[in-house]
């Protein structure tokens, strides 16, 4: 073993302070709250902003260790390498478990100084002081597992750098998205613990009403916009990357982010219906401790080794730290939702199914019957295995079959949801507000079979989808018409902007699932092969050689056009194969070109495969009107709703009674 070096010296201290940090400020804040004391409630920003400084420090001394290569620290050791590119030697920081713990802690710490600093007036309320304890807890926990079971900072194992230093994972080392993709999601993960912060302050303090939305609904939405984005760039980066010519293959590891994503989303339809009528009180507390238990359930399945995963880390210790952390979470959460039931009742009562309240409902219980499918299709091979010792798998059969019927009636609801009032809707006002969306799903469905689409599923997704999108671009439409531009503003239409953004995926998915043609082919050097209308004419076939890796290379043109050069490199110090797949791209189809094994440079033979993959362009620009929209809807309304009992301002304590 390795002594410590200076890096690890002063990552270690970083975390300690952070850890410390965030720990006394949690137990000054409960004092303060439970004593009246505002002089202790001045000490606590000290508390954040050292936290926060914490952090900082302990990611800036691991980005120093990998980018100076201090073979010192045995995470250096296990990512680092002298010949990965700058890039990737940035972002090797989160290529493996302990620097991807240390990301998630930074992120965090940021929330968390936000939060205390855009309250700071106000940190003698109790629902602000209460939120920001659950903060500062949940902080302390990652320090924790930054210091113990994932400690980055401690001392290589070996002096002999020839056994070591190999760099990250290969499939981490040959994108531009590794810089962007963890990251983002990362913020919508961690993004979550704000609004969940705030309920469990609400139900601390008995303070359940629509107040404490005023206070989440906003971050709740970031979160959700980042979390969307994160996983849109995660299927890109599978497009680009995996070389197998899809987005989504219901991997576990992507399966632990798209949960809290279905949670997320019903949060945000059902918290309207708690602002407007008072009600789904207790559905959306336990919507939001859905959402973030998921969080740290999906940081088990990702970190804990559980799962064999193209995107999982390896074996070890925190799994045990984490699923302790998830029981914590659900037993504290249910305990306090069963204490404060008779106040979470709700003051109304859905007058008619035929609502906007009854719809967002239904859009609810689809999205969590969604969300139920998933988890168990995920977590039952692991119960299997712990319970008879045996393997089995759940593919992407079980996923396609359960997910398409519940996909295809939530892309009815978010036809028929925007255009029903509240309360109840009378059937002239439905057939006014439905004519011209019907008429676009019916011109879907007439356009798709014109261009040749078969099959009940996909055409039931076009036409729902056309109806959808209709209503949506109704709404903004009426919307401009009023108010200009400027109505663009505010949930509601940015929300419309929203469901586009899912729309236009919803149909890029089922297009590019149902129609994609593929075909193998051996091809000689200058010989061309013909594949669903399109020519491909191999110009070479060569070997190369880089600092990192050896490989193949096919030249390629595509209709007697531009030549694209799909590879197959082996990483030396890994001894793997990665596919390095090329696209060429439009707004109607991608042909998809990858290289086989067995393609021999010394005879000019290559075996390549081609995809014709129909929309594919369309989810990256779903996930950006996506994006567009959160924007959007973050922005207030000119007719926003605020309820009565919201906090304002801050309230002394002399005045609150203690909890």
């Amino acid at each position: 073993m390795l002594a410590e070096g200076l890096n690890g010296l002063l990552g270690h201290t970083a975390l300690i302070i952070g850890f410390a940090a965030s720990l006394f400020g949690a137990l000054a804040l409960i004092a303060a709250i439970r004593l009246r004391n505002e002089r202790l409630i001045k000490t606590v920003m000290p508390y954040g902003w050292l936290a926060l400084g914490g952090a900082v420090l302990a990611v800036v001394v691991m980005e120093r260790g990998l980018i100076t290569r201090d073979w010192q620290l045995a995470y250096v050791q296990r990512v680092g390498s002298r010949d990965t590119p700058a890039l990737f030697n940035f972002t090797a920081l989160w290529s493996a478990l302990e620097g991807s713990i240390l990301l998630w802690l930074l992120l965090l710490a940021v929330y968390t100084a936000i939060i205390m600093h855009r309250y700071r007036a106000r940190l003698a309320d109790p629902l602000v002081g209460w939120a920001l304890v659950v903060m500062f807890f949940v902080t302390a926990f990652f320090f924790f597992l930054a210091l113990g079971p994932t400690d980055a900072f401690r001392a290589g194992a070996t002096p002999d750098f020839t056994a070591c230093c190999k760099g990250p994972n290969p499939l981490l080392q040959n994108h531009v998205l590794v810089l962007f993709h963890p990251p983002i999601l990362y913020l919508g993960y961690v993004g979550f613990t704000v609004p969940f912060a705030f309920a469990i302050a609400a139900l601390v303090t008995g303070r359940v009403g629509e107040g404490w939305l005023v206070e989440t609904r906003r971050w709740a939405l970031f979160a959700w916009g980042f979390l969307t984005v994160g996983i849109v760039l995660g299927g890109w980066w599978s497009y680009e990357v995996l070389g197998w010519g899809g987005v989504w293959g219901w991997d576990p590891v992507e399966n632990a982010s798209f949960l809290p994503w279905l949670t997320g989303t019903a949060y945000i339809h059902s918290v309207m219906v708690q602002e407007r009528r008072g009600m789904l009180r207790v559905w959306n507390l336990s919507l939001l401790v859905a959402t973030f238990s998921l969080t740290i359930l999906g940081t088990f399945l990702t970190r804990s080794g559980v799962v064999n995963s193209v995107h999982a880390f390896s074996d070890s210790t925190i799994g045990p730290f984490l699923l302790g952390a998830f029981g914590v979470v659900v037993l504290v959460s249910l305990g306090l939702i069963a204490w404060r039931g008779d106040r979470l009742r709700s003051p109304g009562a859905i007058d008619s199914p035929i609502s906007r309240e009854g719809a967002f409902l239904a859009n609810n219980v689809l999205l969590a019957l969604f969300a139920f499918v998933i988890l168990l299709g995920t977590v039952f091979p692991l119960i299997v295995e712990a319970k008879d010792n045996r393997k089995i798998a759940v593919g992407s059969p079980f996923f396609d079959t359960m997910s398409q019927p519940i996909g295809l009636v939530l892309l009815f609801l978010m036809a028929v949801a925007p255009a029903l009032p509240w309360r109840k809707a009378s059937g002239e006002l439905l057939r006014d507000r439905l004519f011209w969306p019907a008429w676009c799903g019916a011109g879907t469905l007439a356009l798709s079979v014109f261009l040749g689409a078969t099959g009940l599923a996909p055409l039931l997704a076009f036409t729902f989808a056309g109806f959808a999108g209709g209503a949506s671009i109704r709404q903004l439409v009426l919307a401009t018409r009023r108010q200009g531009y400027r109505g663009l503003l505010g949930r509601t239409n940015g929300g419309m902007v929203v469901h586009l953004g899912v729309i236009i995926i919803a149909v890029a998915l089922a297009a590019s699932n149902s129609y994609t043609r593929s075909a193998e082919f051996t091809v000689m050097k200058g010989e061309t092969v013909s594949f669903a209308g399109h020519t491909f004419t191999v110009l070479d076939v060569v070997d190369f050689t880089t600092p990192r890796t050896v490989g193949i290379k096919a030249e390629i043109s595509i209709d007697g056009g531009q030549a694209y050069a799909p590879a197959i490199s082996k990483y030396t110090a890994f001894g793997m194969d990665v596919p390095t797949p090329s696209v060429k791209s439009s707004f109607v189809e991608d042909i998809y070109l990858t290289l086989e094994n067995g393609s021999k440079p010394s005879t000019g033979e290559a075996k390549i495969k081609v995809f014709i993959k129909p929309m594919v362009v369309w989810l990256w620009v779903g996930g950006m009107l996506c994006a567009f929209g959160t924007l959007l809807a973050a922005f207030p309304g000119k007719n926003r709703r605020r309820p009565t009992d919201a906090v304002s301002a801050p309230i002394p304590l002399d005045e609150v009674s203690s909890v």
